[in-house]
């Protein structure tokens, strides 16, 4: 009676082993509690603001496009202040039509650039609107040009993305709000040995390292988050999962599996039967 009993529960367990083996994963899908019709409030957009250190391209338009040539110059030079620092050092070329080509300007340590004509101007914390608000003000001003229309574009914002991603590295992005499942996009999306609930967005503020964790599965958990805009030089990590973990052991990737425990169930079955027969 205790034999069958024995090999009853042996068989049940390996039919309970291999029909888990065969389920499907819970944490895979993203935003799987978002439905048809549902709202979601999603965190403030924040503006991404000018840095030291940003690349900048700036040009000037108007209807007499030779007035507004004097602020666009074809080769621009590095500068430099009383203050010691280098200014609106050029880092590469755009074309701007022709032939033609305008020098991005270098955000100094102190937030300033040293742009043609009106000198020295302060654009550290100011979104690229308001750098191109002020700049058309600086030129009405002076009566330099009764009609400026300027145009602002930063050009080497990116995030870094990390881990079980299809696509890890630094990648640049040219618009004003990156969310992070556009950010994760740019990277080819996570590889499915990625863990979906518990992505890390690193982020420096101040000087301090901020670390935010969102689950990919819960859409409260993406749209409510800090880090839900992404800002420049953030920083995602996707941490690979217990069983990618696993392969980096010796004979992890054999170890936990389906197979590894179905064997297991039939040794400890064979065992039990033999011990009842001696």
């Amino acid at each position: 009676m205790l034999k069958k009993i024995i090999v009853k529960l042996s068989v049940v367990a390996a039919i309970a082993i291999a029909v888990g083996s065969c389920s499907t994963p819970k944490d895979i899908t993203y935003l799987k509690d978002f439905n048809n019709g549902q709202e979601v409030v999603t965190a403030p957009a924040r503006d991404i603001t000018a840095v030291a250190g940003d690349k900048i391209l700036i040009t000037v338009h108007s209807k007499n496009q030779e007035l507004a040539e004097q602020f666009n110059p074809i080769s621009y030079t590095n500068r430099y202040s009383a203050r010691g620092a280098s200014r609106a050092t050029p880092a590469y070329n755009i074309n701007q039509g022709g032939n033609n080509s305008v020098n991005p300007y270098i955000v100094d340590s102190f937030g300033d650039i040293d742009f043609p004509v009106l000198g020295m101007i302060h654009v550290g914390g100011l979104n690229r609107h308001q750098i191109a608000e002020k700049i058309e003000n600086e030129i009405k001003d002076r009566n330099l040009i009764k009609d400026p229309m300027v145009s602002v574009e930063f050009l080497d914002h990116a995030i870094t993305v990390l881990g079980s991603v299809s696509s890890p590295g630094r990648l640049i992005f040219d618009r004003d709000h990156l969310t992070l499942l556009e950010g994760i996009a740019l990277a080819g999306d996570l590889q499915i040995n990625g863990q979906r609930t518990n992505v890390k967005v690193i982020r420096n503020i101040d000087g301090k390292e901020h670390a935010y964790e969102v689950d990919l599965t819960d859409a409260k958990s993406v749209y409510s988050s800090p880090a839900y805009y992404l800002q420049p030089n953030d920083i995602i990590y996707v941490e690979p999962n217990n069983l990618m973990k696993r392969n980096t052991t010796p004979m992890g990737s054999q170890a936990f599996t389906p197979a590894f425990w179905m064997s297991m169930a039939s040794f400890v079955m064979s065992t039990l039967v033999l011990i009842l027969k001696w």
